[in-house]
């Protein structure tokens, strides 16, 4: 099943930034494959996608956290909730993990 996908305002700055910065192209192509693999399968193991329950969505919903990097200072994660329409996927964060 492909999932399409809708992104706030944040993650899409995020996306715009890291493609438009030459020091963090390996980065920006490891959140462009971590997203087509999202978009094919959310559950891969790849993006080692679990329930991240400090965060919710705007209307409650559950938050899912998908891996783009592994083993790496500052790896970073795709924050989603499933949503609003069917086979639809909220980008809701790309950040940096802490």
């Amino acid at each position: 099943m492909i999932f399409t996908f809708e992104f706030t305002k944040t993650a899409k700055e995020t996306l715009a930034a890291l493609k438009h910065s030459p020091s963090l192209e390996k980065r920006y192509r490891a959140v462009v494959k971590a997203l087509n693999t999202l978009s094919q399968n959310p559950r891969h193991p790849s993006l080692q996608t679990h329930k991240f329950t400090s965060l919710e969505g705007p209307n409650g919903e559950e938050m899912f956290e998908a891996y783009a990097e592994q083993d790496t200072p500052a790896a970073y994660r795709i924050f989603f909730i499933y949503g609003p329409k069917k086979r639809q996927i909220t980008i809701a964060a790309i950040t940096p993990h802490p």
